[in-house]
């Protein structure tokens, strides 16, 4: 699922965020799970996976009794504080208080769609962020165009 757009809303005194319709209505429980994974993301920011993504990309990275020490401290952050949501019969779900601690969100938020999950930031300091990189939108555009002949280097170097 391809998840794109911005927009605004609130999150009620019990913890409760509406998703919004246009990405509600385009779940489908067969393809993207019962419901979604919440975790922290960088920048003050909680992100939102369809179920059967977050346990795809879970599954995806290596297993192993020794894991990597960088990757050891990143699960362990990550799986710890993620949590799973449900959209109940009106298309919410409930935040768990720690976790709005946690990215210093309050009641007005912002629901970001980023391609393959959504992100919610505060309002004010997204709205800085964006006009930021708006401002760097050039640069931006070289640098992630490098990145992408880099990986696609990388892919070509492993077959």
């Amino acid at each position: 699922m391809l998840f794109t757009g911005e927009y605004e809303h609130t999150v009620d005194a019990k913890g409760r965020l509406a998703i919004p319709s246009e990405i509600r209505n385009r779940f489908d429980q067969a393809v993207h799970g019962r419901g979604l994974y919440l975790a922290p993301g960088p920048s003050d920011a909680l992100w939102l996976w369809p179920a059967k993504t977050f346990e795809q990309m879970a599954a995806a990275s290596e297993a192993s009794l020794l894991p990597d020490e960088d990757m050891l401290e990143f699960e362990e952050l990550l799986y710890s504080q993620s949590t799973w949501v449900e959209l109940d019969s009106v298309g919410r779900i409930r935040i768990p208080e720690r976790l709005l601690n946690l990215a210093q969100l309050e009641s007005n938020v912002v629901l970001l769609g980023v391609k393959d999950h959504l992100e919610l930031r505060d309002p004010t300091r997204w709205s800085a962020q964006r006009d930021k990189r708006l401002a760097q939108q050039a640069d931006i555009m070289v640098r992630a165009r490098q990145a992408m002949q880099r990986r696609g280097q990388t892919l070509r170097e492993e077959r």
